[in-house]
């Protein structure tokens, strides 16, 4: 599959440039470089890396799979309406004027607060249990996706929900507002789940203070992402005495 595709390239570059440096491969040999294969196929940008289904890239990542939220199923339906009237209840204190929301300067200040009230809510909603996902270490990390782990306790199905903070007008932009990034030892993706995205729409902070506009619930199991093509390098790997050529300092 194209995501497995991916992912064992960039596996094989790795270990090959981990393992041996370029200068003592033959030329033969670099002419079908893992590397060598990859770019042009990663510069096909339009063909190959977008449109593709979320769901697929959780399987082939994680193992699990995405259920579709389903409305003839009554646990789907109950579970639904619990989350909305959670969603109901953050707005609502979000929107308070003693809110410790409403000190945050900036929108990005908020995240983790909504993330802390909503598994507030939902930990003491009747039949539900809510946490932070765990990684396959056992450690919680809030970082990355999915933000919240709900599982009802009648019937064990789970639940991923991920909380974000939208500005008015935003709801067509084109910029990047999600991304997953595949890693086994940080995976938080553990279980076959339902994957939702609780979104909150805010207004422009206007006399010191925050007003929440609406939300929505969004089933994933349909959603299309793309990949992004990124090399990087750290401070560590590019100041190396070795490399510089120049200097000078006070």
């Amino acid at each position: 599959m194209l995501r497995a595709f991916a992912l064992f390239f960039f596996a094989t570059i790795t270990i090959c440039r981990a393992t041996e440096p370029r200068s003592t491969i033959p030329a033969t040999a670099q002419a079908t470089a893992p590397v060598d294969q990859l770019i042009p196929w990663l510069l096909d940008e339009d063909r190959q890396l977008r449109g593709i289904a979320f769901s697929e890239v959780i399987l082939d990542t994680t193992g699990k799979h995405v259920f579709a939220f389903d409305r003839k199923n009554e646990t789907d339906e109950r579970v639904i309406k619990q989350i909305s009237a959670a969603l109901d209840e953050t707005m609502r204190r979000m929107n308070a004027s003693d809110s410790p929301i409403q000190k945050a300067a900036r929108i990005n200040e908020v995240s983790s607060q909504v993330e802390d009230l909503l598994r507030e809510l939902l930990n003491t909603t009747a039949g539900l249990s809510c946490d932070f996902p765990r990684t396959a270490g056992g450690k919680i990390q809030r970082s990355g996706y999915p933000d919240l782990r709900i599982v009802d306790l009648a019937s064990t199905r789970v639940f991923y929900l991920d909380p974000k903070l939208y500005a008015v007008g935003s709801r067509d932009s084109s910029f990047r507002t999600f991304y997953f990034e595949p890693k086994i030892a940080t995976n938080k993706v553990r279980d076959d789940a339902v994957h939702l995205i609780g979104g909150f729409e805010h207004e422009p902070r206007k006399d010191n203070r925050w007003n929440f506009t609406r939300w929505d619930l969004v089933d994933l199991s349909q959603f299309k992402v793309k990949l992004k093509a990124e090399f990087q390098g750290s401070n560590h790997d590019m100041y190396r005495p070795e490399a510089i050529v120049a200097t000078r300092s006070k």
